[in-house]
């Protein structure tokens, strides 16, 4: 498909990663369709676009225009809605039956042409791919959280992907504002399999008592020039997403660097997921900056 073909995005998924995507896609200048089965989570989702842009309009990172069309953001409850978009892009929760069975079913309702592209930050897109009709048109396009405001994007390749499909998404993605890097398809890319690694041991190291949650997250600031801290940081992304990534990590490469840290399992089983519950590493709950726990 020649990028310049591309005018209707349909984004499955509207959590933080799919309402970060709708948005910069609209304010890009195209035709968005937001998708979710929970109706709230599409109330929410608008909400959160609502206050994005209206924060970067504030500061002059967006025309009124732009913040108008992205509020204009069509939502939908149902996949049959893809039926005539030009590209999709998936960003549904990190669990591989459920985004099997989404590929299943947007392979039946979109057009031939269409890429199917998908925000996955550990499953295999090879493995994607196989669960539709058309693999050579399947790829993985891994934005990083805010989506509004980080420009980077893995634009992974699977097996099969096709060069074509590879250099139309590669244009997508500039179009959108954003620096594609192409990688191949590997557990957890080049992002997280660097990235985990260091959350995880920063987790080692705060369980065996080396330092505390402040002290981690402050030599790796200051000492190493992070904006922040790793241990704050796996609050951002979710602790039960950094155990899900680790553990992919572990059982495909089967190296034991990767073995998640049992501090780490013990805050997911407590439900202390980070940020998005209020509790982490860190505590939200009167504080939305946090304030460090003890361990």
């Amino acid at each position: 498909m020649d990028p310049k073909d591309i005018r209707h995005i349909f984004v499955v998924g509207a959590g933080t990663m799919g309402s970060g995507i709708a948005q910069v896609a609209a304010t890009a200048g195209y035709q968005v369709t937001l998708m979710d089965i929970a109706a709230d989570q599409l109330e929410r989702a608008k909400a959160v676009i609502d206050k994005s842009t209206a924060k970067l309009l504030s500061k002059g990172r967006l025309t009124e225009e732009q913040r108008a069309a992205a509020l204009a953001i069509r939502t939908t409850q149902s996949l049959d809605d893809a039926a005539d978009a030009d590209f999709v892009i998936e960003a549904a929760t990190e669990n591989p039956d459920i985004k099997l069975d989404i590929f299943r079913r947007l392979d039946e309702v979109t057009r031939p042409e269409v890429i199917l592209a998908s925000n996955t930050s550990s499953i295999p897109i090879t493995r994607i791919a196989a669960a539709t009709q058309r693999p050579e048109q399947v790829i993985g396009m891994h934005f990083f959280n805010p989506v509004p405001l980080m420009s980077l994007v893995e634009v992974v390749r699977g097996l099969v992907t096709s060069a074509p499909t590879t250099r139309t998404v590669i244009a997508l993605a500039e179009a959108l504002g954003k620096v594609p890097v192409e990688v191949n398809d590997s557990p957890g890319f080049v992002s997280n399999r660097v990235l985990m690694p260091m959350i995880n041991e920063a987790i080692f190291a705060l369980q065996e008592g080396v330092a505390s949650v402040q002290a981690i997250d402050t030599v790796m600031k200051l000492g190493m020039n992070h904006p922040m801290g790793p241990l704050y940081l796996a609050d951002l992304i979710g602790l039960d997403v950094v155990l899900f990534i680790l553990e992919v990590l572990h059982r495909d490469l089967g190296e034991d660097k990767y073995r998640p840290a049992a501090l780490l399992r013990k805050l997911v089983d407590a439900g202390h997921l980070g940020r998005k519950v209020g509790l982490g590493f860190y505590d939200y709950r009167e504080n939305p900056k946090g304030v460090a726990r003890d361990f």
